[in-house]
């Protein structure tokens, strides 16, 4: 997304993803209640909110690993609950994800991992998705000969980029990262940071980024949807949310690391 677009407002057509109305619960515990929430195509969303709010959980809910309550979930203009078993799997085919660490096969080598999308998915040749899989792990700034490694053979920093490769296996249209730059020491952060953005702007993807990294908020992120009292607070540019009144926006963007993390991008 250009500076320009990031300016503007999107328009409604360029909704990717909707959610309206959800609830989700566990037992009797209610995480979130009457939610609303759009997604624009080609932006880079933070999604942030104080501990149990339900940032993954809303993530999760969305690719459909918890049933929602109530509400609806459309992504591509499609209400997901509705979609036949073939319909919906076409769908998820345009997504990605990546879980917090990686979530790669511990027995599975990198390469490996990033061609295990292919293979539930893509009926291609064995050398083709060997050079598709050392494409994308070389598209995440792995060397070549990470390809062969296992996940407990990586440091923290490279099992989220060869996740993310995995992310990116389907050329998905969508990007869901959780906690990404979670664990990293600040230069492996400030890199993943950059490497996120530049595959966005590069590659046309829309981003929804579960994060708590402040540095995260103003370095990559078009706009912010906060979590609060159950729902989407409000959604806006970094520079607005500062302004807002509630007490807990207040307290995250203006603490010691918000005002670091402000000075950084001056």
């Amino acid at each position: 997304m250009t500076d320009q677009a990031r300016e503007s407002s999107p328009a409604s057509d360029d909704v990717i993803i909707r959610v309206a109305g959800l609830t989700t619960r566990f037992g009797p515990q209610v995480v979130h209640e009457d939610l609303d929430l759009e997604v624009f195509r080609g932006e880079v969303l933070g999604v942030v909110g104080g501990s149990g709010t339900g940032k993954s959980v809303l993530m999760q809910t969305i690719i459909g690993l918890n049933r929602a309550a109530a509400g609806t979930i459309e992504v591509f203009g499609e209400e997901l609950a509705k979609l036949e078993p073939a319909a919906r799997r076409a769908v998820e085919q345009r997504w990605g994800v990546l879980f917090q660490d990686g979530a790669l096969f511990s027995s599975l080598t990198v390469a490996e991992n990033v061609e295990a999308p292919m293979r539930e998915h893509a009926d291609l040749p064995r050398k083709l998705m060997d050079e598709l899989a050392g494409l994308k792990i070389a598209m995440v700034g792995l060397p070549h000969n990470a390809c062969a490694k296992f996940p407990s053979e990586l440091s923290g920093g490279m099992r989220k980029r060869a996740g993310l490769a995995r992310a990116l296996a389907l050329d998905p249209e969508i990007v869901f990262l959780d906690e990404p730059t979670a664990g990293l020491d600040p230069v492996g952060a400030a890199d993943f940071d950059i490497l996120i953005r530049e595959l966005s702007d590069t590659l046309g993807l829309t981003v929804v980024m579960i994060t708590h990294d402040l540095d995260s908020l103003y370095a990559i992120c078009d706009r912010v949807a906060v979590l609060a009292d159950r729902k989407v607070l409000t959604v806006a540019p970094v520079a607005e949310l500062e302004k807002h009144p509630h007490p807990w926006l207040q307290s995250y963007f203006h603490g010691p690391r918000a005002r670091a993390a402000r000075q950084a991008r001056q």
